[in-house]
């Protein structure tokens, strides 16, 4: 598993994407819309949603928000970005 933190301004958007792992969205503050294959899920502090591998979703942010997104496996992408941070 992987799992990171994810700062969002209010108004931002994540364009629709899919991938191989399985996601949990955890809400730590905020809100925000979740788009899970063209239907729209509003998320609020404290609450999660599933997602399962090669689903397509997209986020709208409605206010300032503070997500944990837990991957299982970890997605390569987001441990190479990590691997570049720590040799800085």
């Amino acid at each position: 598993m992987y799992q990171m933190v994810a700062r969002l301004d209010a108004g931002s958007r994540m364009p629709e994407h899919k991938h191989s792992q399985e996601q949990i969205v955890h809400i730590l503050e905020g809100r925000m819309r979740l788009i899970v294959s063209g239907v729209p899920h509003e998320l609020k502090r404290g609450e999660s949603f599933y997602l399962a591998e090669n689903v397509p979703h997209g986020v709208e942010t409605i206010e300032d928000t503070m997500v944990l997104d837990t991957f299982s496996p970890p997605r390569d992408d987001y441990l190479a970005l990590d691997q570049q941070a720590a040799a800085r």
